[in-house]
């Protein structure tokens, strides 16, 4: 029997093989959302981060361009900057899914090589420093940084939530009086929080609790704007350079903390490590 022609887009294709697999309907959002994550780089853009990625139209992208020259390298400088954001064992499970599809897109003959080769997830990058001491998170917390960054920071170390997850909470996932977010699993913040979130979120009611400081582009998910503001949801990449820019005086070894420090210290703090 005569396999059928190939799709011409690789949205196709990634639906075609979907459509094979026996998979619950949440994680079949996420095997969809992992292979549109590839769609990206493939025609040199760079994919949203945080929730811009799940509600994000990917690129229109010819399936032939995965058997193009070049293919290879453009799939491993992604995986280079996904493992620099994302969680590693979230890094594992996306390259995975993108193997298995191309597998089967090659059974199918749609595509005649394998452009991840021996390509494998980077390990996490090494911490350049030892999380910062109680001392030293006392100089970070005073400096004359934005509301913003007071703000987000304070919320992380206190409820050493995964950054992420902080990045992407709203407005109305905040229970200001019980000092907690509605969902699960629960995020308790503190004190310090208990004080600047109200400041921060002054005449604001829903969106991001976390903006950037322009408005967001034409092309943001309504859920990354800020319905009074237009401003956009503050990415992971800008949050991470601020912080590690911020404290790079205070490091001894001068090269700033990251927010994943910051979050460990936190950890420690609340005597989860």
């Amino acid at each position: 029997m005569t396999p059928p022609p190939a799709p011409v887009e690789y949205a196709v294709a990634v639906e075609h093989y979907l459509a094979t697999l026996r998979l619950a309907e949440a994680s079949r959002r996420v095997y969809r959302i992992a292979l549109a994550t590839w769609a990206w780089p493939l025609v040199g853009r760079t994919p949203p981060e945080g929730r811009a990625r799940r509600g994000a139209a990917p690129p229109i992208v010819p399936l032939a361009l995965l058997d193009a020259p070049g293919a290879e390298d453009r799939l491993r400088a992604a995986l280079t900057e996904r493992t620099a954001a994302a969680d590693p064992r979230t890094v594992s499970r996306e390259l995975s899914i993108l193997r298995g599809a191309i597998a089967w897109w090659r059974t199918r003959g749609w595509i005649g090589r394998d452009p991840l080769g021996r390509l494998r997830p980077l390990p996490a990058p090494a911490a350049v420093s030892p999380a910062p001491s109680r001392e030293q998170l006392t100089k970070i917390f005073k400096l004359p940084v934005p509301l913003r960054e007071k703000t987000c920071w304070r919320l992380l170390y206190e409820t050493a939530a995964p950054i992420e997850r902080v990045l992407a909470l709203d407005v109305d996932d905040l229970d200001l009086a019980r000092m907690r977010v509605r969902s699960e699993p629960a995020i308790r913040w503190r004190g310090g929080t208990a004080r600047l979130l109200p400041l921060l979120l002054v005449g604001r009611t829903g969106g991001p609790v976390f903006l950037t400081g322009r408005r967001a582009s034409p092309t943001a998910p309504p859920g990354d704007r800020c319905p009074v503001t237009g401003r956009g949801r503050l990415s992971y990449r800008r949050a991470a350079e601020l912080f590690t820019t911020a404290t790079r005086d205070l490091d001894p070894e001068g090269h700033g903390w990251t927010l994943r420090h910051l979050r460990a210290a936190g950890l420690a703090n609340r005597g989860l490590v």
